[in-house]
């Protein structure tokens, strides 16, 4: 077996056991550990959908309060880059998974360390190689001669977050143990299923495509991402006071967590009740139904894009201090959420269109719900600073 490129900064013994009890995914501060399936066996049935509560201003004070703590702490770090921050928070409280894309030495990583350090909880990292295999990623099942049974060893993925460095150095074939767990939060080893600890949140960088020694993500990989970010060049006034920080030792390394995963779960369950107006949601949905009809265009967003995308916005909208959703917020999200969505012709492809420019020409063409409509009466807003 290959070696295992992996980095257990949560606490945790590295292959995903824990220590006092020795059982994989045991997550720290209200994680919870990982609970066998067997094959082919369903989860409970989920409860009659209920009137959703709204948020009082206490609720949405206490958010304002968590995310303001977290995202000064990876200011700190990630300087010149306040929308990539607040980007990074909404998948966070959204709980879903950030894919990084940019050159080399931008600061991808030094962004996923900083969510992870600013969390008190169980993160790990993992380097992605061209030799990783599956079963370092996922854990392996292991027969114990003492007491003549099968173990199961849970991989690095058994945490609370999980930073997956340069994921298209892999194989696809690696690539692809992750499309479970990002989806349905269980990871299935010989038949088993296993669930990882909640919340749960993989934080992936990745160079170009163009770049030697990358694998291209497949279209149901990426899919699994809430949203594709970039950081890009800084400018040249935090490009020097980048350099005063290197000098003075500030990394991720030095960081202290500014919450824990209980309070995080808590805050990802204020997300889900913002309000979204019924205009919103056929708004989201012409967005997307543009999308596929665009010419340049072979394959739109699908549903789960839609659904994305309006989840995306709940956190959006609350990491400004607004327990409702406007417009601005779905404007603001379509392209980290939608681009990496979708398929461009071949023809397109060829003349250098990308997908940012299909969708601010959809963003264009269609309509936006009229005011009032969008926004529900009596508002709770409080200021918020991230």
């Amino acid at each position: 077996m290959s070696q295992t490129h992996v980095t257990d900064d949560g606490g945790g013994q590295p292959g995903g056991g824990q220590p006092g009890n020795g059982q994989p995914g045991s997550g720290l501060g209200g994680g919870q550990p990982a609970v066998p399936l067997q094959a082919g066996a369903q989860p409970a049935a989920s409860p009659v959908p209920v009137a959703v509560q709204s948020l009082s201003t206490e609720e949405v004070q206490l958010f304002a309060d968590v995310a303001t703590r977290i995202g000064t702490n990876v200011a700190s770090v990630v300087l010149g880059k306040p929308e990539a921050v607040r980007l990074a928070l909404t998948g966070l409280f959204a709980e879903g998974h950030l894919l990084i894309e940019d050159v080399p030495g931008v600061g991808k990583t030094t962004l996923a360390r900083a969510i992870a350090a600013s969390v008190r909880g169980q993160w790990r990292r993992i380097q992605f190689t061209p030799d990783l295999l599956p079963s370092d990623v996922t854990g392996v099942t292991i027969f114990n001669q003492a007491n003549r049974q099968f173990e199961f060893h849970g991989g690095p993925v058994f945490a609370n977050i999980v930073i997956a460095d340069e994921i298209n150095r892999a194989s696809p074939k690696t690539q692809s143990a992750l499309l479970e767990v990002m989806e349905e939060r269980y990871v299935t080893v010989d038949g088993v299923r296993h669930a990882v600890p909640r919340p749960f949140l993989v934080v992936a960088t990745q160079n170009p495509v163009e770049m030697d020694g990358t694998y291209r993500l497949p279209e149901a990989q990426l899919d699994r991402f809430l949203m594709k970010l970039t950081l890009g060049y800084p400018e040249e006034s935090i490009e020097i006071e980048v350099l005063r920080g290197a000098a003075a030792g500030r990394s991720p390394d030095y960081l202290g967590a500014v919450t824990d995963t209980d309070t995080v779960a808590r805050l990802i369950r204020l997300a889900q009740r913002v309000f979204v107006a019924d205009p919103l949601y056929s708004y989201a949905v012409r967005l997307a139904t543009a999308t596929r009809d665009h010419k340049q265009v072979r394959i739109g967003v699908s549903p789960r894009g839609v659904i994305a995308l309006t989840r995306a916005a709940q956190a959006y909208a609350l990491t400004g201090g607004r327990a409702y959703v406007i417009p601005e917020d779905i404007k603001a999200l379509i392209e980290p959420v939608f681009a990496h969505r979708l398929l461009l012709a071949p023809d397109a492809a060829m003349r250098g269109v990308v997908p940012g420019d299909v969708l601010r020409s959809v963003v264009e063409a269609v309509p936006v719900p009229a005011a009032g409509e969008a926004d529900r009466q009596g508002p709770t807003r409080v200021a918020v600073k991230t």
